[in-house]
């Protein structure tokens, strides 16, 4: 068991509705035309699948998916959008967990590789990546950068969503390089709301090719999103691609 931390039973429940924009064909399609370009004619493994939202559209286009996921809550809701055989999915931790067979390409989206708490961990999870690779198979992870540049001298926090029904900001701390995402959603119509909180270790792009270094693998190409835009010093977030060499 590594450090991630578990979805529970009403996370997982609630998890789409709330993540609806993540949905949206905006947001998906660009990502599934991406991962389903490296895959080619392979197999794709996806690490932290949770509830498929990546993981069950890409399957439908084609691509033979499988995937890891700690939590038996997320995998539950998986379940009832799409059955084992068609893509199965190993209970465990990205880091150790192995599964059979061969990958063209192994992927881990929207911040995840973030819930794992030490910098050995993920080191782990690349190296993970890599024994399931295929020589010349890709890892590609998507990943927010730090956006510690907004941290006003002496403070810690900075706001990502103020809204009606949310308020989201990030708490960081600078030495362990920890990052504490708080989310006050308003629930139901009575006007209360819920306080939800989440632990995360950030790191810079630098850091992860020095991970994949150590895993045996190479940065093949590095964009600020999933449209294949420039990755900048003012982007705020990078799409990573490293392969496996032949």
């Amino acid at each position: 068991m590594t450090s991630s931390e578990l979805w529970t039973r009403a996370t997982a429940e609630r998890y789409d509705a709330e993540d609806a924009e993540m949905f949206s064909p905006g947001v998906l399609e660009p990502a599934l035309a991406f991962l389903a370009g490296l895959a080619a004619d392979g197999r794709a493994l996806e690490f932290a699948i949770g509830t498929g939202r990546v993981g069950v559209p890409l399957r439908q286009r084609g691509v033979p998916v499988a995937g890891i996921e700690l939590s038996e809550h997320m995998l539950a809701v998986l379940r009832r959008k799409i059955d084992e055989e068609t893509l199965p999915v190993t209970l465990g931790d990205m880091a150790t967990t192995v599964v059979p067979g061969e990958f063209t390409l192994v992927y881990l989206v929207y911040n995840t590789i973030s819930n794992l708490l030490t910098q050995d961990e993920q080191v782990e999870c690349f190296r993970n990546a890599a024994r399931h690779l295929v020589p010349g198979g890709r890892f590609v992870i998507e990943l927010g950068v730090p956006p510690l540049r907004f941290l006003p001298p002496g403070q810690v926090a900075v706001p990502f969503d103020v809204s009606d029904g949310h308020l989201g900001f990030d708490t960081f701390d600078l030495v362990e390089q920890i990052l504490v995402s708080h989310h006050f959603t308003r629930d139901g119509g009575d006007g209360d709301y819920r306080r939800d909180r989440s632990r995360h270790r950030y790191a810079w792009p630098a850091e992860l090719d020095l991970m994949a270094r150590i895993a045996g693998l190479e940065l093949e190409r590095r964009v600020a999103d999933w449209d294949g835009s420039p990755f900048t010093q003012d982007s705020a977030k990078h799409i990573s691609v490293w392969r496996k060499p032949a």
